[in-house]
């Protein structure tokens, strides 16, 4: 492999001069601030809500690099994983050129952003067992391939890809890998932030979503090299990081005990829901999973579904994904939920 990042960044974005605010450009210590056109005399919520946020999130990615064992040069915090997915296809993908290749069944952002980017998407899809193929996604790279996207634990089959075929792409693909870790703190694999100082192409997205609890917050994370984290942060918007987000999170990392035991429990709880619904008639079979819900293949998942909609229990149908026909993804809830759903299951009877 020969990787060299200035040959994948855009010839605009190279070119492109970024927004700088005043505050980012001083170092020193100040004491009146007349430089953002802010209310100076306040807000109605908290005094200080009236100043625009910390455009880069120091103390933020301080926090999170401690924990994360990263430098927080070598981080990028988006609006939510999808503003990062979004961020990597404009920063490297010219429109109607390049392409990016995903491996269905996956998550559906990159494919959407991708789109709205007018950036093709090829399409290499998983073996049966939902594993990469090596072979096809070789196939599949062409000189214009910028970006490879890989979802693991994967969504929505909930199964880690295997992690030396992951290496093996990084290690012969001169594109950039983008690893996306939204589900890793439910499953025993190691995630590959250890590898970044290995692997220059590497890309890492992580999320406040799933473990953390904190979906409402919309806060994602990509840890890549400090020269992929320059380019991107040329290009995402001044201050995408609210200052009740920043906040709010930096008191969430203060309680790490308290979220290590939301995964052990969800963990311990997503077993008891695998052996509830393998004693099920209408359950054929769930599949392997390391994320906080069960893929599992029904008679019928559709009317099933539909079914369990008209009881107020919400799952997710995925009948039309490729390799997940008649399959429903469900999320892994309080032992008080699953009782009812699975008590909603057995009462079930086929028309």
């Amino acid at each position: 492999m020969s990787f060299d990042l200035n040959n994948l960044i855009r010839e605009n974005i190279k070119n492109l001069k970024p927004y700088s605010s005043a505050r980012s450009e001083f170092s020193g210590t100040a004491k009146i601030f007349l430089d953002a056109n802010e209310n100076s005399f306040g807000s109605p919520l908290m005094k200080w809500y009236n100043r625009y946020p910390d455009p880069l999130q120091w103390e933020l990615k301080k926090k999170i690099g401690a924990i994360k064992k990263v430098e927080a040069e070598n981080m990028l915090l988006g609006n939510g994983s999808d503003e990062c997915i979004d961020l990597l296809i404009r920063a490297f993908c010219n429109p109607q050129q390049d392409n990016i290749i995903i491996c269905p069944p996956t998550y559906g952002m990159y494919e959407v952003y991708a789109n709205i980017n007018d950036v093709p998407v090829k399409e290499v899809p998983l073996t049966s067992p939902y594993q990469l193929n090596l072979e096809a996604l070789e196939e599949a790279v062409d000189g214009n391939t910028k970006l490879i996207f890989f979802c693991s634990p994967n969504n929505p089959t909930g199964n880690s890809l295997d992690r030396e075929d992951i290496e093996m792409v990084l290690n012969n693909f001169d594109g950039i890998v983008v690893v996306d870790e939204a589900y890793i703190n439910y499953s025993r694999q190691r995630s590959f932030i250890t590898e970044l100082k290995d692997y220059p192409n590497l890309v890492v997205m992580q999320t406040f979503s799933k473990a953390w609890g904190l979906a409402a917050l919309r806060l994602g994370m990509i840890f890549a090299s400090k020269e992929i984290v320059e380019v991107l942060n040329k290009i995402k918007p001044p201050y995408n990081i609210n200052q009740a987000t920043q906040e709010l999170a930096l008191k969430a990392l203060d309680n790490l005990q308290d979220v290590n035991k939301m995964i052990q429990e969800t963990v311990k709880e997503r077993d008891v829901l695998i052996t509830a619904l393998n004693s099920l008639p209408l359950v054929q079979k769930t599949f392997p999973t390391d994320a906080n819900f069960v893929l599992a293949k029904m008679d019928n998942a559709t009317a099933v579904y539909n079914y369990l909609k008209g009881k107020g229990i919400i799952v997710r149908n995925r009948s039309n994904v490729l390799l997940c026909e008649d399959s429903l993804r469900i999320t892994v809830g309080t032992p008080d939920q699953n009782t009812q759903l699975i008590d909603a299951l057995k009462d079930y009877k086929k028309d």
